[in-house]
């Protein structure tokens, strides 16, 4: 719980490309790796209000190729490009090789991660309410074409003792999608009472995923193609997306097809339904109805006596509890004895 992965480095190499392009052995890898951060960290420094997004920075074995991504190309450039001039003194001096500056201009800077983060930054340093900064940038992220946008700051909002967390965000921002063009970027809003951390991520939509179509392989001399190959399997050909192929029975060579017998015709009369056959009547049935036999009538049952006939029923009587009415047995036999 809790472990946040970079949305940038989470893209490496699937979608998103390296901004540090160059190779070097075990013993030059640590000294040019620390080149590369001090190099960022002063473009940073000199380009502050440049509006530099990004830094690229491409080694070969005696140049280095540095490019900025900014969205006020003139302040780098200056007047007549003096300001490029000094800066690339600097690097090559810093550096002692060959140095390269390209410029490259972006165009909706409000869809730039980390020029959201500055600016947010900047208005919390002129003492702007936090929610109200972070609702106007959401709003211009938005309306330059941004699918969704998050931005979170943290620290001492408002001048308070204890430092908290505040985040908003509108759209939708798909940080578990690979294929997500997500832009992330922070930095720091240096205040009279703290340091407040921005950070932004803006989603700009989907990187193409469209597969390359199959072409279909001519077929050689007594060779199949491919597709139709594997069509004849139902079970490939559907995970594929080809047609299926459905087999033809097969006829056999030299034996002529059967032809499907004439259907006669059928007179309506026989077209009818058959009636329900009737049971054979047997000798004995075979006359007339009056003159069949009548069937004997049965006896009339014996009818119950009525109550007053009836002879009265015997009263239940007693049973005697004395001694003397009771059977003597084995035990009232000795006892008298």
């Amino acid at each position: 719980m809790g472990h946040k992965v970079h949305p940038n480095g989470f893209r490496l190499g699937v979608y998103r490309n390296w901004e540090s392009k160059w190779f070097a052995t075990d013993k030059e890898f640590s000294a040019l790796l620390l080149e590369d951060i001090k190099l960022r960290k002063m473009l940073f420094a000199r380009l502050k209000n440049a509006g530099v997004a990004r830094i690229e920075t491409e080694r070969s074995s005696s140049a280095l190729t540095i490019t900025l991504h900014t969205a006020k190309p003139g302040i780098v450039i200056g007047k007549g490009g003096t300001s490029v001039d000094q800066l690339r003194d600097e690097l090559e001096k810093m550096t002692r090789k060959r140095v390269r500056v390209t410029i490259q201009e972006i165009k909706k800077p409000e869809l730039s991660a980390q020029l959201v983060a500055e600016s947010v930054a900047a208005q919390l340093e002129k003492r702007i309410a936090f929610r109200r900064a972070v609702k106007q940038s959401l709003m211009k992220t938005m309306r330059a074409g941004a699918q969704g946008v998050k931005i979170r700051v943290k620290g001492r909002l408002g001048g308070s003792e204890m430092a908290r967390i505040e985040w908003n965000r509108e759209g939708r921002v798909p940080l578990h999608t690979l294929r997500a063009d997500i832009d992330f970027g922070q930095t720091e809003a240096k205040t009279t009472f703290g340091r407040i951390g921005v950070s932004a991520w803006v989603y700009t939509g989907d990187f193409p995923t469209e597969r390359p179509k199959r072409v279909a392989e001519e077929p050689t001399d007594g060779e199949v193609p491919v597709a139709a190959a594997l069509a004849e399997t139902p079970l490939v050909a559907e995970a594929l997306g080809l047609p299926v192929a459905v087999p033809a029975e097969p006829v056999p060579v030299g034996v002529a097809e059967p032809e499907p017998e004439p259907v006669a015709s059928v007179p309506a009369a026989a077209e009818a339904p058959a009636a329900r056959p009737t049971r054979r009547r047997t000798a004995a049935t075979a006359t007339a109805p009056s003159e069949a036999p009548a069937k004997p009538k049965r006896a009339p049952r014996a009818v119950k006596a009525t109550t007053e006939e009836a002879a009265p029923k015997p009263k239940r009587t007693t049973r005697t509890t004395s001694a003397e009415a009771k059977p003597a047995t084995r035990r009232t036999a000795k006892k008298k004895e």
